[in-house]
């Protein structure tokens, strides 16, 4: 009886994961890539829903809404940064109460919801707006309609983004040097998978929505997301689950109340002394126990018993004593935190892909032969076909020559990968910039101010496209491979939740660049940078803006990085 416990041991998990009946997890039966294809389908699919609606958008509503292009570009910027911020709402429901799949679960049916509803506005008499050849005249009720669509949307996002990447890491255990080392892949793929769904998106959707219609061009991302969800569902049975842990929020308090209120007690010397529970796991719910380090050592005085904790024990307040791994916990996540402020820059020049480069892309010749015309906004293909050339080529290639040289198993540290983005992240506004010089003196050369279109081809838009996805392949999947390996076990979600942050607070900065750039420019009557005829603006100055703050945030990465250490969970016992 002995020997099959221990063979029944060693093939469950050992980082607290259970299987759908709350067992613990057969590594046999669940997990890894058994697993994978479920999670990468639906979010491939997912993807194609998200960008076969968002990369178009800014069009939509200057043709649909009529909008003009300074409010078109915040109104995508402020809606795409709250998809990016209410992850922190889902994230905090999945590590507190509901566990990451069940999250995604629920939120995915507003997204479902949101999508059939933006459809509708874009294709029912009445909820349409009505058009003339000169422009479109939407009621205040049809756009408050597409609004409220674009927001539950938004809301649905939150529950799908800051757990899927997490939910499939889940899926192997750290414990395993095996799948430890194939799990570094996984976000690589993952992120594929994000791209290859965005492919279909910015090719075929839009143009459907540019030469069919936008009626066509919602309604098959809405059916394409309601098919994500049946195929999430379907993989059920081979998943493992993360329990959820208890409120972050209040375990993070706990730890600051405590150490406020023994701030004249003396840490012990020996840092052994400081309280922590005599198991193998911890007292946090799916969370291995954390080494102890000494940085923030004030937080070291909620975990110090006094006399009147040890008369007490068993009974003292969580809010008086707390255990070393959730003071740690706290640590990691100010740890965090400057790393995570260096993302926001690189966000705001990611976000000019749907939108700055789509309204430049406007100005441009988008023939392609005598016949065919490519839409703008559909040259962000380039964008996706450059992950998806470089996502295979760091994970087969450049990771395995890197090993050679630095001897982590992983070719580059996550710091590393993500420095390395922020510098090529530089040079796709640079491109940018460049570009617009080009265009904006050939404008001068033929006096063509009033044209619509300039006759230089739309495709020397590509090297701006392609280093930003370039960029993305080093940033935002170290990003995500990051936050998930430094986050406790237990505020996995909340710690993807901030990367995706990133995401919000880069569109929000930019959207506050595009208003401060346009009032202090257009002072004294002066037409300003951004103007509705970019003919007679200076895109090339708000590109050249970008690269500086690019390059100035890449400088103080470099400071925060060398500075950082990495988290340490104490090892279980096999």
């Amino acid at each position: 009886m002995e020997e099959i416990r221990e063979e029944d041991d060693d093939h469950t998990t050992k980082d607290g994961t259970v299987d759908i009946r709350n067992e613990p997890a057969d590594k046999t039966k669940t997990g890894t890539w058994k697993a994978c294809p479920f999670i990468l389908g639906t979010e491939g699919c997912e993807r194609l829903a998200y960008y076969g609606m968002s990369t178009n958008l800014v069009n939509y509503l200057r043709q649909q809404l009529d909008q003009n292009n300074v409010t078109a570009s915040k109104t995508v910027t402020n809606w795409q940064g709250t998809c990016y911020a209410t992850p922190l709402l889902g994230a905090f429901l999945a590590d507190s109460y509901l566990g990451r799949y069940r999250t995604i679960a629920c939120f995915s049916t507003l997204y479902v919801l949101g999508m059939a509803l933006l459809t509708m506005s874009a294709s029912i008499k009445g909820l349409k707006p009505a058009c003339d050849k000169e422009a479109c005249h939407p009621t205040g009720v049809q756009s408050a309609i597409c609004y409220v669509a674009l927001y539950l949307i938004a809301f649905g996002t939150g529950g799908i983004k800051p757990c899927v990447s997490a939910f499939g890491a889940d899926q192997f255990d750290d414990n395993d040097t095996k799948e430890k080392e194939t799990k570094s892949s996984f976000f690589n793929y993952f992120y594929l998978a994000i791209n290859m769904g965005a492919l279909f998106a910015t090719s075929a959707l839009v143009w459907l929505q540019t030469h069919v219609g936008w009626g066509w061009g919602f309604g098959i991302p809405a059916v394409t997301m309601a098919i994500s969800v049946l195929f999430f569902y379907a993989g059920t049975r081979l998943y493992r689950f993360q329990t959820p842990g208890g409120s972050p929020l209040t375990r993070i308090l706990q730890v600051l109340v405590a150490s406020i209120g023994k701030t004249r007690v003396r840490a012990p010397a020996d840092k052994s002394l400081l309280y922590e529970t005599n198991d193998i796991e911890s007292n946090i719910r799916g969370s291995r126990k954390l080494e102890y380090t000494y940085k923030f050592r004030f937080l070291d005085k909620a975990a110090i018993e006094t006399e009147h904790d040890r008369r007490d024990r068993g009974r003292v307040s969580p809010w008086k004593l707390c255990t070393v791994t959730q003071v740690e916990e706290l640590k990691c996540i100010i740890s965090l935190l400057p790393v995570w402020t260096t993302g926001i820059v690189f966000c705001a020049v990611y976000s000019q892909v749907s939108t700055m480069f789509v309204l430049q892309g406007n100005t441009l010749d988008q023939h392609i032969g005598p016949y065919f015309k490519i839409p703008s906004a559909s040259l962000s293909i380039f964008d996706t076909i450059s992950v998806i050339f470089w996502t295979p080529v760091y994970d087969q290639i450049i990771i395995r020559i890197a090993r050679h040289f630095t001897g982590n198993e992983r070719g580059f540290t996550t710091l590393q990968r993500m420095g390395a983005g922020l510098a090529i992240s530089i040079f796709s506004m640079v491109s940018a910039g460049l570009l617009e010089l080009y265009r904006l003196a050939y404008v001068r050369k033929i006096n063509g101010y009033d044209l619509d279109t300039i006759p230089i081809s739309i495709f020397w838009q590509i090297p701006q496209y392609f280093l930003v996805g370039c960029a993305e392949v080093f940033t935002f999947i170290g990003q995500l491979e990051f936050f998930y390996d430094e986050a406790p076990d237990a505020m996995r979600s909340i710690c993807a939740a901030l990367a995706l942050m990133t995401n919000a607070l880069g569109n929000y900065l930019s959207t506050l660049l595009v208003m401060v750039v346009t009032k202090v420019t257009t002072r004294h009557g002066q037409l300003g940078w951004i103007t509705d005829n970019l003919n007679r603006g200076h895109l090339d100055y708000f590109y050249g803006l970008l690269a500086i703050l690019s390059a100035v945030n890449f400088i103080f990465y470099l400071w925060i990085a060398k500075l950082y250490t990495y988290k340490k969970a104490v090892p279980i016992p096999s």
